[in-house]
């Protein structure tokens, strides 16, 4: 578990530490550490010029050893020099189940979420609006939540760096208890000549250093925002749309080793989160590429898929709701629409980007593989109740109703048995 906060106080100034334990038992205190990042952190403005604003210190602790679904309280601190105590208040989650356990296990995915103000006055650029209602149908459901996924353009502050205290502050109740995991999206990372695989603007000269530094991930390096983790019966392959994700480089060999190692015997089901559509998508920006998702996203992707036999892909950048057929190379592999039984023999692309930014077109061409849109905000949830039975739903921002689900039902076997391009080939050979 990691725990990451801000404040005013500096390394010189304040010792920061997490005091947490078991509800009701011995409390111990973990140290933090103490980054921050200056105006010439930024690449270009108006991150640089008028949107900076001096972030403080961003302090990040990890609670190790925690026993598996145990409910543990913990609180901020501070210890000043002249030896008193600064203190936040109390808050509570439970830890993660050991992976590969064998129960009730929900997580919630969604993409461009961004803020809005809650009394209505006028946004800075008034795009997010129903990031409000996406957040409240969230913390009414937080006792049903067990891991949460934003996956990237977080809070569109566009290099207007006090938009991510609005942000942070919008979300505190959920990422307190839940873990709030992110990806990577152009609104966070892209600028020219910063590395980034796009040389739009997009981050307003952010190039990434806000929400690598705001949100901790477990990349081996949080300049290349792409990992993997485990939340029981789940493997979740997180990859960075805005870092080369092609054949041959650095990131493609992350993702085909995040998809080959997990044992799926004991994590059945393997989820693939990227922000920008890697796989296929009828929001117009795309269909009018004529590609209909990301251009070389699929091409380069889709064999790994269907051989490690990811269940699910899941992306933002389009802002609406859509689920494919269980499909590859644009071939629905089953028919059926809401009860899949057995090995489904492709993987099921959804676009969960209506998080709360403006609702994104979709093309008027009719695309066979696309079973279900909505042009309205909303979020994904995933159910596993164990190894062998999933529900996916979609609910709507505004009233939190499933408006699209399906289930899933199979054995381990039904994983192991090849399909078109998912083993090896073979011969009689002894």
């Amino acid at each position: 578990m990691t725990v990451t906060w801000t404040s005013g106080y500096g390394i010189g100034e304040a010792v920061p530490f997490v005091e947490w334990g078991p509800k009701g038992g011995q409390p111990i205190r973990s140290p933090a550490g103490t980054l921050t990042f200056d105006r010439n952190s930024m690449c270009g403005e108006p991150a640089r010029t008028v949107g900076w604003r001096d972030p403080g210190f961003i302090h990040t602790s990890f609670l190790k050893e925690l026993w598996p679904n145990t409910l543990y309280t913990y609180k901020l601190g501070h210890i000043l020099s002249n030896g008193t105590y600064v203190w936040s208040q109390e808050y509570k989650f439970r830890a993660s189940p050991y992976p590969g356990q064998n129960s009730l296990q929900r997580v919630v995915i969604f993409g461009d979420m961004g803020k809005a103000e809650a009394d209505g006055s006028n946004e800075y650029n008034d795009f997010q609006h129903g990031s409000l209602n996406t957040t409240k149908q969230l913390i009414r459901d937080l006792n049903n939540i067990d891991i949460a996924f934003l996956i990237g353009d977080i809070c569109y502050a566009n290099g207007y760096l006090s938009q991510w205290d609005q942000f942070t502050a919008q979300v505190e109740p959920i990422a307190s208890t839940v873990p709030f995991m992110i990806a990577s999206g152009n609104h966070e990372r892209d600028w020219p000549g910063s590395g980034s695989f796009y040389g739009n603007k997009d981050s307003g000269g952010e190039c990434g250093v806000l929400a690598e530094t705001m949100f901790y991930v477990p990349t081996e390096n949080r300049a290349k925002f792409w990992y993997s983790t485990d939340y029981g019966m789940f493997r979740f392959c997180v990859a960075d749309t805005e870092h080369d994700w092609r054949e041959g480089t650095e990131q493609y060999q992350f993702i085909e080793h995040c998809l080959a190692s997990v044992d799926r015997q004991k994590q059945p089901w393997l989820i693939f989160l990227a922000h920008r559509v890697l796989g296929y998508s009828s929001a117009t920006f795309y269909a009018d590429t004529g590609s209909f998702g990301e251009p070389m996203g699929r091409e380069s992707l889709q064999k790994l898929w269907q051989k490690y036999k990811v269940d699910i892909a899941i992306y933002g950048h389009a802002h609406h709701y859509e689920r494919t057929c269980p499909i590859y190379q644009n071939i629905c592999t089953n028919k059926e629409k809401q009860h899949y039984k057995g090995a489904m023999n492709g993987t099921i692309h959804v676009v969960a980007g209506g998080g709360g930014a403006g609702l994104a077109e979709f093309t008027t061409l009719n695309t066979k593989w696309s079973f279900f849109k909505d042009y309205d905000y909303g979020f994904v949830k995933l159910t596993v109740f164990d190894h062998s039975s999933l529900l996916f739903e979609y609910k709507k921002s505004s009233d939190g109703k499933v408006y699209d689900s399906f289930t899933i039902s199979r054995n381990y076997r039904d994983i192991l048995a090849c399909t078109v391009d998912s083993c090896p080939s073979t011969t009689l050979a002894s």
